[in-house]
């Protein structure tokens, strides 16, 4: 048994885990993965490199193949205990709740021609079957567009009860027929005919009909034509599941099979959903994903990589057609795929997906059930109908990035219990939990979490020496000469700055030039030929790089990476990094979070990080929710206060405030950045490997072996011990 199995992991994982050459596991995984597989809501931190990923990825790949082997074999997804919860097959509804009508509706639906499909009560309890439109209540027959026939021998519509056939209840099935020509809706009840019930107009069924349920603390089981009725339909009536593209409406792919029992598992909607703030993390993601699944077979899991640079037409019909198990995306991408679901899901003639049921949105009683009109709400739902793990990796990242309110809005149309009876599992990663936006996420999204802090409390790594240069453009002159050639954020394009002028406009253009100089000079110093520079935008990480492809073009070859480059380009630019092809990658601290890039200063390593802080005031971008554009093509110069998209920043006190949080003094030092760049308390080179380090996993056998070998001599010598005095005993009693 290998060291991954002693946790829980399958030993298909452990497997592909071995061929990763992994030996041990790192403490966030150790950690963490017993806790996902335990269930239960998780927040981790831990170091960047400490194997995050790979802490919620393997419980969540081994939960999702257990679930798809389950269906797989046939066996009944377990029902939800405290609301409706649709199985995945999509062929079972239940609602455990005592006192409040719960509905769903089926995916496919027709608006012409002869219809039918059976419905078996399989446990007691208040159901009410039938069908209803697209815009209808929920609570089927409480409006003017569903037509319900209940347990009690009612039919219903517009909330008018009248007597019909006869009461129903376990182990009755029945057939619930449509004549959409005729506009006529009846029932049989284990295969009589309880004749007419409704009479349809025309205007209702133009949009067409969908099988319906509401239940109170009941459950039932569909048969849309996938397999022999119990009862066979009258002549001229077709099962569901056979309707032509001429006559079929439908709102989603189902997940019933036709023919019996499915042989393929139709798998449209995921059963994880996995955020990353960048497409590279989220490429990275799913690389790893693939690696780590590569030995689990039959049923094999699926996954779809949600991020810019696809066409996201392709990736909505591969969702819709193919299915994915998992979907690890970025944000903005995975808004524009529902976006596009929502109008791809709607009422559409030339689709022929199985029939099955969903959740279509949520509902806490009888006067509260939502419409399901086609709206944005109520398809993300249906997206997620099955979905049992939420992730947020980088939440920080996310956050910061302004999409708190789309993570809220996914939140709370997933189903809290999942179809097969779990809690909806949230995983939250984050390198700084304490973080006030991330706990004000978790106290609002999380079910009481487990806290996995493995990071601690923030602070400046060990590995890193970091210094603070001060830019100051009222002592340093050398910004005059330099207007010409390195270019701004355009800030103060329409303020007249010019030397000589001591306005604080013309201070703050000035510190945007000498930024761009002391990086220049921060290289030569010290002599770097391989580094990643941060900047706080877009726009300066692109000047930047014009500007040191201006001065040398080889001296200093350099790379951009941000969410406005081209996606082919961003990976060609990371890889062209990783490769040293290049010594310098200039990004924003979103799109280089959490990348792994071989043969930079990490772990184990001893790194130079240089701060450039403005002694005055800088006039900034700060694009927010208001700004329509998020900053593309935006030149609004007004501060936020005036409907603005600029704030002035105050770099010392922000430094303070590190300072303050951290408890350290960050060592400052002036233009001529007199580091210690050869030796750093006498021990180490900058990007050398440190002595005499602390143990690490890769190494932990070498380390440990001595110890065990001389834990061994003193256990053999104490058997000795003892062997002797027994013997002398046995000697003196003899």
């Amino acid at each position: 048994m290998t060291a991954f199995e002693e946790f829980g992991v399958l030993p298909e994982i452990a497997r592909a885990i071995d061929e990763l050459e992994w030996t041990l596991p790192t403490d966030i995984q150790a950690e963490g993965i017993p806790l996902v597989l335990g269930g239960g809501d998780v927040l981790m931190a831990a170091e960047t490199g400490s194997g995050k990923t790979a802490a919620f990825c393997l419980p969540i790949i081994q939960i999702v193949w257990e679930t798809l082997k389950d269906i797989q074999s046939g066996k009944a997804a377990k029902a939800a205990a405290e609301s409706t919860s649709v199985a995945p097959c999509g062929l079972r509804v239940q609602s455990r709740e005592q006192k409040e009508w719960h509905g769903v509706r089926c995916t496919r639906g027709v608006k012409a021609g002869k219809w039918g499909f059976e419905a078996t009560v399989t446990d007691e309890g208040l159901c009410r079957v039938g069908w209803s439109s697209l815009q209808a209540n929920l609570d089927l027959g409480t409006d003017r567009l569903g037509f319900g026939f209940g347990g009690t021998g009612k039919k219903s519509n517009n909330k008018q009860f009248d007597n019909y056939g006869e009461p129903f209840g376990k182990s009755d099935v029945i057939t619930c027929l449509l004549d959409a020509d005729d506009g006529e809706v009846k029932f049989y009840k284990n295969g009589v005919d309880l004749g007419p019930a409704f009479t349809v107009d025309k205007t209702v069924l133009k949009n067409g009909l969908f099988p319906a349920v509401v239940l109170k603390n009941a459950e039932m089981a569909f048969n849309f034509g996938d397999k022999p009725f119990k009862h066979s339909l009258p002549k001229l009536y077709q099962p569901i599941i056979s309707a032509s593209s001429q006559n079929v409406v439908q709102n989603t792919n189902g997940q019933g099979g036709a023919g019996g029992a499915p042989t393929k598992i139709t798998n449209n909607a995921p059963q994880a959903i996995i955020i990353e703030p960048s497409r590279e993390l989220a490429e990275q993601t799913s690389n790893q994903i693939k690696k780590f699944k590569k030995c689990l077979e039959n049923p094999t899991i699926s996954e779809l990589l949600v991020i810019g640079g696809i066409n996201v037409k392709e990736q909505i019909s591969y969702l819709q057609n193919t299915g994915a198990d998992i979907i690890v995306g970025t944000p903005g991408r995975l808004e524009d795929l529902i976006q596009g679901v929502v109008e791809d899901l709607g009422l559409v003639d030339n689709s022929d997906g199985d029939a099955g049921l969903y959740v279509p949105s949520t509902s806490t009683g009888e006067d509260d059930f939502q419409s399901c009109s086609l709206n944005k709400n109520d398809n993300v739902t249906c997206l997620f109908r099955i979905v049992d793990f939420f992730v947020l990796d980088e939440a920080d990242g996310l956050l910061k990035s302004g999409y708190t309110d789309l993570i809220e809005r996914l939140h709370k149309q997933m189903p809290k219990i999942t179809s097969d009876g779990r809690r909806l599992q949230m995983i939250v990663c984050s390198a700084t939990l304490h973080a006030f936006e991330v706990k004000k996420m978790a106290e609002k999204l999380m079910h009481f979490p487990t806290w996995v802090d493995l990071k601690g409390e923030d602070a400046v790594p060990e590995t890193v020496h970091h210094v603070v240069v001060n830019v100051d453009p009222q002592t340093d002159k050398s910004w005059h000469n330099l207007r010409r050639h390195i270019l701004t954020d355009g800030v103060h394009a329409q303020d007249g700055v010019r030397p000589g002028n001591n306005s604080p406009e013309t201070m703050s253009e000035a510190v945007k030039m000498l930024k761009g100089e002391y990086c220049i000079r921060a290289i030569d110093i010290h002599n770097m030929d391989r580094a990643i520079i941060f900047c706080r935008t877009k726009l300066d990480c692109d000047n930047l790089e014009k500007y040191m492809k201006q001065i040398d073009r080889q001296k200093y070859s350099c790379v951009c990476l941000h969410g406005d480059r081209k996606p082919h380009e961003r990976k060609a630019n990371l890889e062209t990094f990783k490769r040293c092809e290049v010594k310098f990658l200039i990004c924003t601290d979103v799109a280089a979070r959490g990348l792994d890039i071989t043969g930079l200063p990490f772990t184990e390593r001893m790194g130079l990080a240089i701060s450039l802080v403005s002694t005055v005031p800088e006039k900034v971008w700060y694009h927010g929710d208001w700004c329509k554009s998020r900053g593309r093509n935006c030149w609004n110069t007004n501060l936020v206060e005036q409907k603005g998209c600029c704030i002035w920043y105050n770099e010392p006190q922000f430094l303070s405030d590190i300072e303050e949080h951290l408890n350290v003094t960050i060592q400052q030092v002036g233009p001529e950045m007199n580091i210690p760049h050869d030796d750093f308390d006498g021990k180490v080179v900058y990007g050398q490997k440190r002595q005499n380090t602390g143990s690490n996993y890769q190494n932990h056998t070498a380390q440990m072996a001595p110890i065990v070998q001389e834990l061994s001599k003193l256990e053999t010598a104490a058997q000795l011990i003892y062997v002797k005095r027994h013997l002398a005993k046995l000697a003196r009693t003899s």
